[in-house]
């Protein structure tokens, strides 16, 4: 006997979950075999340990049993990895859903709900810091070799890689005088865009091509030859960025991404709008842009500067009535007026807690102290 299993799990539930598991993992992966037995195993013995009076599927409730074992996981020390807490409820829910169907119990689908799994953190490659995008570039300039030209490409017209590599021989086009646009083909999003590009970008496409006349497999129309699919060209790719970070000192891993972020940010900064930086990236929408854009301190600086200095932009600042000199009553209404008008303007100005209440109270008081006074039927003399 092999002392690496676990002895079988001693719950009368088991055969029932093990049965679901079997049906769920027909055709997965063996490691996902063993993330499913893993989780049916782990919630069962959390039942047998707490909840022992449970043996049948009629009686499993979402609370305190399924929440139980939800806080249980939660309340691990040392803490699970967010991953594998995420992948635990994930996966015990697609059970109970599958226990739903075959036992013909509708109700236990909804015992785990999809708000109660924690949405994973979307991890976005950064953009280069200016050292080290400098530092890259300096490097691939260096190098002037194929790898070091589409690297050079990617960093100056925001492509992904993958769209890098069914770029076609003929991707340049002229778009007027002295103008030049690539044609990104369809890629991640299964969108075309034209790009506009500089003399830089075309003299890198030139070089690609020169590249490209000295390969001997047959033409098939593309920039960069496949010496055998495309992900083993875009592996190649991505081992060469590493040899090439290495050697230009950058202690952090790169990953051919980043040069995308990078063309975003530097568009943001150069003052392209946010509709076009989206048309130059292939967006469908404004907020996987936004994603992309790396908003430094000096990046707020320039803007409030700007912004400070062209004051048709900036909102009119309220001002306070004017109080006119008027005597008697008038006048007193007037100058309550303009204290409850300063009143108001500072209160706005303060943090929520104990003082903006006082003053809100205060503010209160002067508005019916405003209302009697109005109301005050003076003689005339």
């Amino acid at each position: 006997m092999n002392p690496s299993r676990r002895a079988p799990l001693q719950h009368p539930l088991a055969p029932i979950f093990g049965r679901a598991v079997d049906s769920l993992t027909a055709a997965v992966a063996p490691d996902s075999v063993r993330i499913y037995r893993g989780t049916a195993r782990n919630f069962l013995a959390y039942l047998g340990a707490k909840h022992p009076e449970i043996r049948s599927l009629e009686r499993l409730h979402r609370d305190p049993h399924i929440l139980g074992w939800v806080a249980s996981l939660r309340s691990r020390n040392p803490p699970l990895a967010p991953a594998f807490y995420n992948n635990r409820l994930i996966h015990l829910r697609r059970i109970l859903e599958e226990l739903a169907r075959t036992a013909q119990l509708p109700d236990m689908a909804a015992l785990l709900r999809r708000e109660d799994i924690p949405r994973a953190p979307q991890r976005i490659a950064r953009p280069l810091t200016a050292q080290q995008d400098q530092l890259l570039q300096q490097e691939l300039l260096r190098r002037n070799d194929l790898g070091a030209n589409v690297f050079l490409l990617l960093r100056h017209t925001g492509m992904r890689i993958g769209e890098a590599a069914d770029l076609s021989f003929e991707c340049l086009y002229p778009s007027g005088k002295d103008q030049w646009t690539i044609h990104v083909p369809l890629g991640k999003l299964k969108t075309e865009r034209m790009v506009p590009v500089d003399s830089f970008v075309c003299a890198l496409v030139q070089r690609l091509r020169f590249f490209r006349s000295f390969d001997p497999l047959p033409a098939d129309r593309r920039l960069l030859a496949r010496p055998h699919s495309k992900q083993t060209l875009i592996r190649t790719f991505r081992a060469y960025l590493h040899e090439v970070s290495a050697a230009a000192g950058i202690p952090t891993r790169i990953v051919p991404h980043q040069l995308r972020h990078t063309y975003a940010t530097e568009m943001l900064r150069a003052g392209v709008s946010l509709p076009a930086l989206m048309k130059l990236l292939g967006h469908a929408s404004p907020d996987m842009t936004m994603r992309y854009l790396d908003v430094a301190l000096t990046d707020l600086q320039r803007e409030f500067h700007v912004a400070r200095s062209t004051p048709r932009h900036l909102a009119p600042q309220p001002r306070a009535p004017i109080v006119s000199p008027r005597a008697g009553l008038g006048g007193v209404i007037d100058s309550l007026l303009a204290t409850q008008h300063l009143l108001e303007m500072f209160r706005r100005t303060l943090p929520l807690g104990a003082s903006r209440h006082c003053l809100d109270r205060l503010s209160n008081r002067l508005t019916k102290i405003l209302s009697e006074a109005k109301k005050i039927n003076i003689p005339e003399k």
